[in-house]
Formats: C-alpha cells, structure tokens, sequence
C-alpha cells in the first residue's frame, strides 16, 4: 500500500463538477493498494499517519500528529500511485491490486483512520475521474509505502 500524505489548509475533491469530499486543516491522503496488501497493512499505514507528527507546535517545531491538532483526512484512491516505470516511457498498472480489492481496502483503510481517532474522514470517488483540489501547508509532503514494514 503506497500514501502520498500532504499537509493542507484544505481540501476537496469533486466529480463531474459536485463535491463529494472536503475537509480543513488536516491530511490530503493519495492512497494506492498493490495486489497482495491486507487489512493488516492497512491498519499499520492508518495507525502511522493518524500519529505522524508533522503539525507546528507552539515553538514552531514539527511535533504534533493529526490526532494533536484533531485535523481531518480527505482519503482518495489512486491505482497510479502503483505505476510500474521501469521498463519504457509508458507505465504500467499492472501492480495495482484488482478493482474490487482496492476498493474495499481503500474504505477499510478510511474507517480504519476513523478507529485510530481521526474524527472527520471523507473520501473521494473510487474509480471516478476526480478533480482534487488542495491548499498544501507547508508545503508537507510525504510518501510512505508499507513495503518499508514488511522486511
């Protein structure tokens, strides 16, 4: 499982010009689930963003989690995320896990996020063309990939 987290003031995502997801201060979360990730994957990677510190405490150092500032996640599926370069110009998708698994991973991921107390989690639309917009602060950006924890 691969999540861009980003840092923002905001963000929303919207299909065929509706939104269908916003939040405040909180995670921009791009979430790609690769053929062979679990639940359990799932849960570790929740656990680590709901408690990544990366918020300004009062000394203007990175030391609060998204719980320490009760921030918001806006969750959105993104197989690309799993794009294999290697070889060529053109990626290939191969790696993404079938439709059917990464959806229920996705929103097993997004209330998984909620039991790690994370109070306001929205989601995109899976499988939608979207249009996600965002104010990064910061900017924040971070990438992490369960393969880290799994060797």
């Amino acid at each position: 499982m691969k999540a861009v987290i980003q840092r923002v003031t905001n963000a929303s995502v919207s299909v065929d010009g509706e939104v269908k997801g916003s939040i405040e201060k909180g995670f921009l979360i791009l979430l790609g689930v690769v053929q062979g990730d679990t639940s359990a994957q799932a849960e570790v990677l929740a656990s680590k963003i709901a408690k990544l510190r990366v918020f300004e405490d009062e000394n203007e150092k990175m030391n609060l989690s998204l719980l320490d500032v009760a921030g918001e996640a806006l969750v959105v599926s993104q197989f690309t995320l799993c794009a294999d370069c290697k070889k060529g110009n053109r990626p290939s998708f191969t790696p993404s896990a079938p439709p059917d698994i990464a959806n229920e991973l996705y929103l097993e991921f997004s209330e998984m996020l909620r039991n790690n107390g994370i109070q306001r989690v929205e989601n995109g639309v899976f499988g939608a063309d979207m249009k996600v917009s965002l104010l990064n602060d910061g900017p924040v950006t971070i990438i992490l990939d369960t393969d880290l924890w799994r060797k």
